[in-house]
């Protein structure tokens, strides 16, 4: 056994040993704290609900209303000139959005165009350049009450856009 397979395999029950042991050390109620901790999970996990829902529609009627579709299709003449396929342009729109409605995206542009191709390489290289910076402004934001999210909002999508130019610039250099 090499030592990182030893180390992954030993390293959470060694930390939670060692946080049981503090914590008797210290006479804090270590399994009360644990079940406060699940408790106010819960909580959280229902407050973030409305959130979730409203941005799964937000994401399905997009895609269902045609409108992604027709913008590509406007945009496609410029895109080929400039070499970009215009097939990875949803997931560069959805993966601010969504991570899973991206790996979705992700996932049918592999199993159209081969893990191998030019499309593959540079969706699955999108995917790991961007964030979901819309999902989580909203969700996480929105649960702690967070109104002004200006700065975090310019922030996260320069940074999106930046990735997405990267991931290009990158998957062209390397593989195109």
């Amino acid at each position: 056994m090499s030592i990182i397979t030893a180390v992954s395999t030993w390293i959470i029950p060694c930390f939670i040993l060692l946080v049981l042991l503090v914590a008797t050390w210290r006479k804090i109620p270590a399994y009360e704290l644990f079940v406060e901790g699940g408790k106010e999970g819960v909580k959280m996990a229902f407050s973030l609900l409305p959130f979730l829902v409203g941005m799964i529609v937000s994401i399905s009627i997009l895609r269902s209303s045609g409108a992604l579709e027709a913008f590509i299709n406007l945009i496609s003449p410029l895109l080929t000139l400039i070499g970009i396929p215009p097939d990875i342009v949803p997931l560069a729109l959805v993966r601010p959005i969504s991570g899973n409605a991206a790996l979705g995206m992700t996932t049918e542009l592999i199993e159209t165009h081969g893990p191998d191709s030019f499309i593959g390489r540079l969706a699955s290289t999108m995917q790991g350049s961007t964030d979901t910076t819309l999902y989580i402004l909203t969700v996480y934001f929105g649960a702690i009450g967070i109104r002004k999210m200006g700065y975090a909002l310019k922030v996260g999508l320069l940074a999106d856009i930046v990735g997405i130019i990267a991931s290009i610039i990158v998957v062209s250099l390397v593989f195109g």
